[in-house]
């Protein structure tokens, strides 16, 4: 193989990607750097000194009530794409500003999947599985004093369900036929199909005020029930978002929390560096491998929140409707030298989708697809002259330094088995809209979570895999009647299950509509003065329990 050279450093993918990957790059531990934003508390209380595990790690730090974490963050905020969560702004919004019905737990196993109050405080589901009633958390009020009822329920449902909103889950949503709200408290549902994803639905779905469903939809207001409110927004530049002080779980210890978009992701790394920000979601291996150690920071393992690097391909690309060309695609990629070049071997080559904790999980077929251009080139043979096969654009976001990176190694790999490429920057807000539009006019790198959920909802609900739509333009019957299958057996972890995902997973690896790169690890980065941050299965940050040092 010919040497590959990249261009810039090796640095973070941009938040563009459909979940977040972090870490950061290390300061010394001289002068200058900031200490943690303080201000005068808004409310009386009392300066605790930390003692036993969970203290920071210099001695003598004090834990201070008041302050403002700083949040990192490529992009600005997009407004009305909430509903993707696919940014770190849209996330942070969606993890402080709103609260879903249920959460699940971010341990590395099946058990995990196991939901959790939020606002609905207990639930009941019928033995046919088509009536579930929500039984929700009293006193909680939006951040506008309105209480929290069963219409505010139905009416987040339903405006989720609406299509044109680019909800992932609205085909699990749109099976509610009706929900009952003749008591405030209880939310009835009535489905027209049992399905076995209904409670990742009720951990994704953002809970609004439904007299302030039409704000929401224009990105002109969320009124939320999370434990930080909407504040001032300065568009390229700043969002800040206050603590809400009559939040239901109680008051967060922080002022509030600021997300400060920094375009450009060395200039990121510098600001964290500087002490500038106080939590990074966007940044790389390198920077990661770098800060360990450093008791400055903290690079935190996000365990449960889990995503892959992929290559998707655009099945009406001329060039890319043989399925053979595809699966040659599959075969010329170097996985190993991506993991290893681009992300320092923070996770592993993969050619499946899954985490290996996933019920879908199959080691033995998650090696199909190791490099073996001898099977590249006989695809292509059997297809037709590589040569005839026009040039295929390799779409990448701008300013990434790691998704261009990948590109510049998948257009080697490919220019080997002689396919002809084109590297292809695009803004990061071009990328979004063709991954939701399904308008790549090649080959993209970008990555996705979602497997880390029921296995159901990649492959009916996720923009990459859905078996009605998907970006690739991927449309297959037996795709269809696997992926439906997966979503309506009884028991997504038994035996009945089981053959169905090796059926899934068959179609996945033959049909080549995308090509699974890197399952990566998912570290987070914050200054050492950052305490009690947690995050959902989703990757949104938590700081309701958060609180700084000084």
């Amino acid at each position: 193989m010919k040497p590959i050279t990249l261009n810039g450093t090796v640095g973070p993918k941009t938040d563009s990607m459909v979940y977040s990957m972090h870490a950061e790059q290390i300061p010394s531990t001289g002068a200058g750097h900031r200490r943690p934003v303080v201000r005068p508390r808004r409310r009386a209380a009392g300066v605790l000194h930390l003692c036993g595990g969970g203290a920071p790690g210099r001695r003598g730090r004090r834990a201070v009530d008041g302050g403002t974490v700083r949040i990192g963050a490529l992009t600005d905020l997009r407004p009305k794409t909430l509903y993707a969560a696919a940014t770190t702004a849209e996330q942070s919004v969606s993890g402080l500003v709103i609260d879903a019905l249920t959460s699940y737990g971010t341990e590395d196993s099946t058990a995990a999947l196991t939901p959790q109050p939020v606002l609905a405080e207990s639930w009941d589901v019928s033995g046919d599985g088509l009536t579930v009633t929500l039984h929700l958390r009293p006193g909680v009020l939006f951040h506008d004093s309105t209480p929290f009822t069963s219409d505010d329920v139905r009416a987040s449902l339903t405006n989720y369900a609406d299509p044109t909103h680019s909800g992932q889950l609205a085909r699990t949503a749109a099976l509610i036929s009706e929900v009952d709200t003749s008591d405030p408290a209880t939310a009835v549902l009535h489905l027209d199909r049992r399905v076995n994803n209904l409670f990742d639905l009720f951990d994704i779905v953002p809970v609004i005020d439904d007299k302030e469903v039409d704000a929401f939809n224009a990105g002109t207001g969320f009124n939320g029930t999370g434990a930080f409110r909407f504040g001032e927004r300065h568009p390229g530049a700043s969002l800040d978002l206050p603590a809400n002080e009559q939040y239901w779980g109680g008051a967060p210890r922080l002022d509030d929390a600021e997300i400060v978009v920094v375009p450009d992701e060395r200039t990121l790394y510098s600001q964290l560096r500087s002490r500038q920000l106080d939590v990074v979601s966007d940044a790389g291996a390198r920077d990661a491998e770098a800060l360990e150690g450093n008791d400055l920071f903290r690079v935190l393992d996000r365990t449960g929140v889990d995503g892959n690097i992929y290559a998707g391909l655009n099945t009406r690309h001329p060039g890319l409707t043989d399925v053979r060309v595809r699966q040659a695609i599959g075969s010329a990629i170097d996985r190993d030298h991506i993991l290893e070049e681009v992300f320092r071997g923070r996770g592993r080559a993969t050619s499946l989708p899954w985490p290996t904790y996933s019920s879908a999980y199959d080691e033995a077929a998650n090696e199909h697809y190791t490099r073996y251009t001898d099977r590249a080139r006989q695809l292509l043979a059997e297809a037709g002259e590589a040569e005839t096969i026009p040039e295929i654009p390799v779409s990448y976001t701008a300013g990434s330094d790691s998704e261009q990176n990948i590109a510049q190694i998948i257009a080697a790999n490919l220019d080997e088995i002689r396919l002809r490429t084109r590297l292809d920057p695009q803004e990061n807000a071009v990328m979004i809209d063709r991954l939701r539009g399904g308008t790549f006019d090649g080959l993209w790198v970008l990555g996705h979570s979602f497997a880390q959920y029921t296995p159901s909802t990649l492959s009916v609900s996720a923009f990459l895999f859905n078996s009605e739509k998907n970006a690739s333009n991927f449309l297959d019957d037996n795709y269809a009647t696997d992926a439906t299958d997966a979503w309506t057996v009884a028991d997504p972890d038994g035996p009945e299950a089981s053959t169905i995902y090796r059926r899934l997973n068959k179609d996945l690896l033959e049909d080549a509509f995308i090509l699974e790169l890197v399952a990566l690890d998912s570290p987070l980065v914050t200054t050492s003065a950052l305490h009690g941050v947690t995050w959902s299965k989703r990757s949104e940050l938590d700081l309701a329990h958060a609180y700084l040092t000084e």
